[in-house]
């Protein structure tokens, strides 16, 4: 499959790759909280691995295995303590976890032990604190509601759309060059219009939300949600990589797809929490 992807362009590629994925999201979302659970779970052991990967290619020797097996412990919890199959409390178990890390490299003996712990430490806070946050939104009203979770994917795929629409069409200004030299101010402009619009149709069909909820969620992603890109591409500039990962043919990795979601879930969090 992954010879036969390669031998498209990659506009073919991407748009292959974007419907089965978008599909499959769709589809693990709906479903249950069982497939949503697998579905995360996944994505945040990948995605921690490969941030991971990334920092090995500027020779940070991150402790990989204990930062995913982390990662992915805080990820279950969060799920488990929604479903109140475990008390809050277990959580506070994850404040040793983590200053453990510290105590583990102490019989590494690599050359830059603070770096490793760093970045150890980073790959959990990166990846899965807001894939473990998303959850949250998923159980607002006490039980698992899948439309604030697809609401907030549909959002971020339309503040995308509408920048590469606008910005192809009228970019003339360059947002932040120094990170991102594609991106222009007319396009974040039009990703903004296209996001506040679907929030207001979101709203009229998803009704797990109030108006100004998905309003609200739709200025918080056109505006994290392209600080989330940016920040993702400072990451791979720091470290001299053009893309995250190959995963998805035409898309890069699993950071290169979900760079916005990441900085956004927990401004949203806060935001619908305190609202």
């Amino acid at each position: 499959m992954s010879t036969k992807l390669s031998a498209l362009s990659n506009l073919q590629q991407r748009l292959i790759v974007g419907v089965l994925g978008a599909a499959l999201f769709i589809g693990g979302i709906i479903f249950s909280e069982w497939t949503f659970f697998i579905l995360f779970l996944g994505l945040t052991v990948l995605g921690t691995l490969e941030f991971y990967r990334l920092a090995g290619t500027a020779g940070i020797k991150a402790n990989k295995v204990y930062g995913t097996l982390l990662a992915a412990a805080i990820f279950i919890s969060v799920f488990l303590i929604d479903k109140a199959y475990m008390p809050v409390e277990v959580l506070y178990l994850f404040l040793p976890a983590l200053f453990l890390i510290f105590v583990l490299e102490l019989y590494r003996k690599e050359s830059q032990p603070f770096t490793n712990i760093a970045f150890t430490i980073l790959g959990v806070l990166y990846i899965a604190v807001p894939f473990s946050l998303l959850q949250l939104l998923g159980y607002l009203q006490g039980e698992y509601r899948w439309q604030p979770i697809l609401g907030l994917l549909l959002l971020i795929w339309s503040a995308d759309t509408g920048a590469y629409i606008a910005g192809k069409n009228f970019g003339r200004n360059k947002l932040f060059e120094r990170i991102s030299p594609g991106k222009t101010w007319e396009g974040w402009a039009g990703g903004v219009i296209l996001t506040i619009i679907v929030s207001w149709v979101l709203s009229m069909f998803f009704l797990d939300l109030e108006l100004y909820q998905w309003i609200g969620i739709a200025i918080i992603v056109s505006v994290f949600g392209v600080l989330g890109d940016l920040v993702e591409s400072l990451l791979k500039r720091s470290l001299g990589v053009k893309d995250s990962g190959t995963l998805l043919p035409g898309h890069g990795g699993i950071l290169d797809r979900f760079d916005s979601l990441v900085l956004a879930v927990p401004f949203i969090v806060a935001f619908l929490k305190t609202f």
